[in-house]
């Protein structure tokens, strides 16, 4: 009788021990296979959210370095954001009717993020009539100990008197080499059409400012202006 029972207290001592310790219940099994099936589908996640963002990254540089001449291109091809025409017939300049009204022009000058010239205008503001030429200057200055090559973009606000401020020589959208510690001026040659004294969106604008903002450019960067584009 002693026997049975030392028999079955270990026996049942040992399975409820097993069964306790050694041999999960079916559903810990089911929850760790949810968990781990989770966790595979989270890491996928990851993954896949770490490509699109380097893909995003790769194309960013991309078309940091296209920006510029895609900016020349659409704005001179529509006259968009400001961009001005650019006149080369001296005959029809010189026919041009001055008028009465004085046209304050402001000057601005900013560079990009990776571009370490010194470039500023230097005059703060002019006074002109519609269907007059003046001339203007900016400097720019190479501080740094090798050439760089910077290229320019521009606007006047207000963006709608854009397609009245007419350049006749300007620095804008050539590449322009800098050596170390160089400094030069860099003129613009322009007017406003007569035709601004006549447009009644411009009655009550009296001051224009045209902004230049130097980029640095890849040695080579040149696209031509499509033959739809404002001259």
């Amino acid at each position: 009788m002693a026997a049975k029972l030392l028999n079955f207290f270990v026996t049942g001592t040992r399975k409820n021990f097993l069964k306790q310790y050694l041999i999960p219940p079916a559903r810990n099994y089911s929850q760790r296979q949810t968990e781990n099936s989770g966790w595979k589908q989270r890491q996928h996640r990851a993954k896949s959210t770490l490509y699109y963002v380097s893909a995003a990254g790769v194309l960013a540089v991309g078309m940091s370095y296209a920006a510029v001449p895609l900016y020349r291109i659409f704005c001179q091809a529509y006259s968009y954001g400001g961009t001005t025409g650019t006149v080369t017939d001296e005959k029809s300049i010189e026919k041009l009717q001055k008028k009465d009204r004085i046209i304050k022009v402001r000057f601005n000058a900013d560079i990009g993020a990776s571009m370490q010239w010194n470039f500023k205008p230097q005059q703060t503001e002019i006074n002109v009539v519609p269907g007059e030429t003046a001339l203007a200057f900016y400097t720019a200055e190479n501080p740094t100990d090798r050439p760089v090559i910077g290229i320019s973009t521009y606007n006047v606000v207000p963006f709608e008197a854009g397609q009245y401020f007419n350049k006749i020589q300007c620095f804008c959208f050539e590449e322009q080499m800098l050596n170390p510690h160089e400094q030069v001026d860099m003129p613009v040659f322009f007017y406003i059409d007569p035709e601004f004294t006549e447009d009644p969106k411009m009655e009550l604008v009296d001051t224009l400012t045209l902004s230049y903002t130097f980029f640095e450019a890849r040695q080579g960067l040149k696209l031509p202006v499509p033959t739809f584009a404002k001259h």
